[in-house]
């Protein structure tokens, strides 16, 4: 099926696959129009296939497919063998029974909810009782939020969604300025029907002043701002084979699933002077949750898993060049199948592109003379993805001194609530007169297979403590470095100390480098919250992931989401809480690093109407992998483009010479 002489076994489903795909389970399952698609996408092939792959062998190549049969009430999973072209597995999924759980949230579902909330006569009229005439109703935007899970009879086991409301003054206007306080309506996305419409009685004013932020309604922009330029008269510096790109020494393939969005494969350092190493075999983020900080009618049922429960891949921007990227870019075009189960191309999901990022390594040696300098350049791939009102970038970077390091961007539009003229904002911050923006955190997990140097690794976990005045500190200035191996699951399942300095490395212990160490590498996390909700609290039972900073568990291809395989209304326990129960040995074997992070958001005026980025991530740094600074052999030079904009400086001198 794959005819591209480069294919590799970890390619992305081609948009002939993805179709392939689909046909083999409709005509299979005799699926008619009422079938739906929420998930396609390659089954990636056992990992000692993929390490035994030479250019031209022969490889499997199957797709992982989850389909609706909403005339049958049937979930299904399938395993699609493409060469075959033929289901190779099926599996039914009772999700009508508990835990519950349920496919993403699809694109359709979205417009459907709406569709069927404005039909639904009890919910007119208690919007009407707000303030909005008959013809307003129209204007309204209905936004379907993924229900959670509360061991409700009348929802257990139900494909359900929650919509709140917010009025429109025009197709433009920024509904999240105008919210409809105290009215959510229960919809049943099968039945499609409202199965219950909630209405607390609180008859908040709908907040009529606008907000926009459409380019016709900002006004005159300043004009104090002068063109930068980012220019590559060569071009790029990277290369790119199929889905493989180079640059300096890295090289990794570039995947794309619709739950997770981008995924690394395969990173390795290859500086040419012995075999390519290793570094992490698969990196992505698989999780994201959101819970909200208001016990309010409209709020306190909010805890979107925004990857596992609408799909982060399938909802990447096409991203605008010069806007979102800058500089010599490459897009990667994604194939993709929609909810019908129909192939289509996602359009510059992806960005690849180098920038300059300062400072690499510097010295000047007054006594000699000697001055030597190098700039530091880091490789970006990238992807939006919109999930509602939020806006996420995720930003991979890769250094030239063998950094590796994750960065989340998070804009859109918060939450808001309506308040009444004269009364305040008890669960957040008030952003403008009339409204207020719920407290909330953001938890994001991402999953590291590591594999440096090798498929066995062990993590160390260190710590900064200070040493007792005595014969081996006779000053009081000695502290030393703790280092513990962590041998099970249930013992590396751990929390940051910023008091102490913890830290943990991924070494492979079964290799030493010439000063006796284990090559590895250190994660460095961000000052990071954990999830503050009840551990009572259905979002803290299904978000278990966000109660650790770090997880390790063995590699097990059954196990690759921190939340669980369908969190979307499961009623929860599943992720990683699950998969350390069997406490399993995690020294030196094939494992897999999860880190959780995140950010506290209490809203202020500052964030709206659209909020500035706000950053959390983390880093993978060497440590004890080369043999000394990797970044010594860049050369140094100096920008021809750059200028002084002086007229009475000296001429410019090379920052990267010896002065004689």
């Amino acid at each position: 099926m794959n005819t591209n002489p480069n294919a590799h076994p970890l390619d992305p489903l081609s948009l002939a696959e993805m179709q392939l795909a689909c046909d083999i389970v409709k005509a299979a399952e005799q699926l008619d129009d009422y079938g739906r698609f929420p998930v396609t996408e390659l089954c990636e092939p056992p990992k000692a296939e993929v390490l035994a792959y030479k250019h031209g062998d022969y490889f499997s190549r199957r797709a992982f497919v989850i389909a609706i049969d909403r005339t049958r009430s049937q979930t299904l999973e399938f395993v699609v063998d493409l060469r075959e072209k033929k289901v190779e597995s099926r599996k039914a999924l009772a999700l009508q029974n508990a835990p519950y759980g349920q496919p993403p949230v699809m694109i359709e579902d979205f417009m459907n909810a709406e569709r069927i909330v404005k039909e639904d006569a009890a919910w007119r009229e208690a919007v009407k009782k707000r303030g909005l005439t008959e013809d307003e109703l129209e204007r309204v935007q209905v936004d379907p939020f993924s229900a959670g899970a509360f061991d409700r009879l009348n929802e257990n086991g139900r494909r359900l969604v929650r919509c709140v409301s917010y009025y429109r003054e025009s197709l433009t206007d920024n509904g999240y300025a105008h919210p409809i306080e105290g009215v959510v309506a229960v919809v049943d996305l099968l039945a499609h029907k409202v199965i219950e419409l909630i209405d607390d009685g609180r008859i908040i004013p709908i907040p009529r002043a606008r907000h926009n932020y459409d380019t016709p309604s900002l006004g005159k922009p300043r004009d104090t701002v002068k063109p930068l330029s980012i220019s590559q008269p060569e071009g790029p510096s990277f290369t790119i084979d199929g889905w493989q790109v180079s640059w300096q020494n890295w090289k990794f393939r570039v995947g794309f699933t619709p739950r997770e969005g981008l995924v690394l494969h395969q990173i390795t350092w290859d500086d040419g002077k012995s075999a390519p190493r290793p570094i992490v075999y698969r990196a992505s983020v698989t999780e994201m949750c959101v819970p909200y900080s208001d016990p309010t009618t409209n709020h306190y049922w909010k805890s979107a898993f925004d990857a596992g429960e609408y799909g982060l891949g399938k909802l990447a921007n096409q991203l605008e060049l010069g806007c979102d990227c800058l500089g010599t870019i490459r897009y990667f075009d994604i194939p993709s199948a929609d909810d019908f189960g129909n192939g289509f191309t996602m359009k510059n999901a992806v960005c690849l592109h180098e920038e300059d990022y300062g400072t690499l390594w510097k010295h000047y040696e007054f006594r000699t003379g000697v001055f030597e300098m190098r700039r530091s350049r880091r490789l970006v791939i990238s992807f939006f993805a919109t999930v509602g009102n939020y806006d996420y970038g995720f930003y991979w970077y890769f250094y030239q001194d063998g950094t590796i390091q994750l960065e989340c961007k998070l804009t859109g539009i918060i939450q808001t609530s309506a308040v009444a003229d004269g009364d305040s904002y008890p669960w957040g911050g008030m952003v403008t007169e009339n409204l207020g923006g719920p407290t909330h955190q953001h938890f994001f997990n991402a999953r590291l297979h590591m594999m440096v140097d090798g498929e066995k690794n062990s993590v160390t976990e260190h710590e900064f403590v200070p040493r007792a005045m005595g014969a081996g500190n006779p000053y009081g200035n000695v502290f030393d470095t703790t280092r513990r191996v962590l041998k099970t699951e249930q013992e590396a399942a751990r929390n940051a100390s910023g008091q102490t300095g913890r830290f943990w490395k991924v070494v492979n212990p079964n290799v030493k480098n010439r000063v006796g160490a284990n090559p590895g590498y250190k994660l460095i996390i961000n000052d990071s919250p954990l999830m503050l909700a009840d551990p009572d609290s259905k979002v803290r039972q299904r978000g278990g992931f966000a109660t650790r900073h770090v997880w390790v568990t063995p590699y097990d291809t059954t196990q690759r989401y921190a939340s669980g395989d369908y969190p979307n209304q499961h009623a929860g326990g599943d992720g990683l809480p699950r998969y350390i129960e069997a406490n399993r040995n995690v020294e030196n074997e094939d494992i897999v690093l999860w880190h959780s992070f995140g950010h506290t958001h209490v809203c202020k005026p500052e964030d709206f109407p659209v909020m500035p980025v706000e950053y959390a991530g983390f880093m993978l740094k060497p440590n004890n992998f080369f043999y000394g600074n990797p970044a010594m052999d860049l050369p140094g030079g100096r920008d021809p483009h750059s200028v002084q904009d002086r007229t009475d400086a000296p001429e410019a001198k090379s920052c990267c010479h010896s002065k004689q």
